[in-house]
């Protein structure tokens, strides 16, 4: 994912845990409040903060965010298995057919959804505006992750796995 420059510490702090993720799962509720979940691909998280994606216009993800306007609530997630290192990102969620985004955000890996490429007319953006995010980090070491895990069942006691952090200063209507 392309990662603009951010001015927000909050921001930054997001950016630094998201920059390497290909791919996140997109949560939604639907009209019955059930909970849906999908693998996204976010392109660019742009310098206000916002992350964008390319979705079909006919797909659920563009009818859910279209029947949920002004601002559809969704939440991203990403986890980096290896570094033991997630996020969840609660967001607001808006489409767009900028065409000037569409054809900066636009890759060949696109083709084959969007064959008429920036200019598809079944093309359009998704924007996420983060509002909150938390982030779970703990030591990269598989072996030292393991000795905490054999702590905790010899202690019977939870040991301390790695850092919570709360972004709370994301939302740029909020400030």
């Amino acid at each position: 994912m392309k990662i603009a420059e951010q001015t927000r510490p909050d921001s930054v702090a997001l950016a630094d845990h998201i920059q390497d993720r290909r791919v996140g799962m997109l949560t939604m509720r639907d009209t019955n409040c059930q909970l849906h979940s999908q693998p996204m691909t976010p392109l660019e998280m742009d310098g206000d903060g916002a992350i964008w994606l390319m979705i079909s216009r006919g797909g659920r993800t563009a009818r859910h965010v279209k029947a949920n306007l002004p601002a559809d609530t969704v939440n991203l997630a990403f986890s980096d298995e290896g570094k033991s290192t997630y996020v969840s990102i609660t967001a607001r969620a808006s489409l767009s057919d900028d065409m000037q985004r569409k054809r900066e955000l636009w890759g060949a890996m696109a083709r084959p959804w969007f064959p008429d490429g920036p200019e598809d007319a079944d093309l359009t953006l998704l924007r996420l505006e983060p509002v909150h995010a938390e982030i779970w980090d703990a030591p990269d070491s598989t072996v030292v992750r393991l000795i905490a895990l054999a702590s905790s069942v010899i202690a019977s006691k939870p040991v301390d796995l790695g850092d919570h952090e709360e972004l709370r200063n994301l939302d740029p209507q909020a400030n």
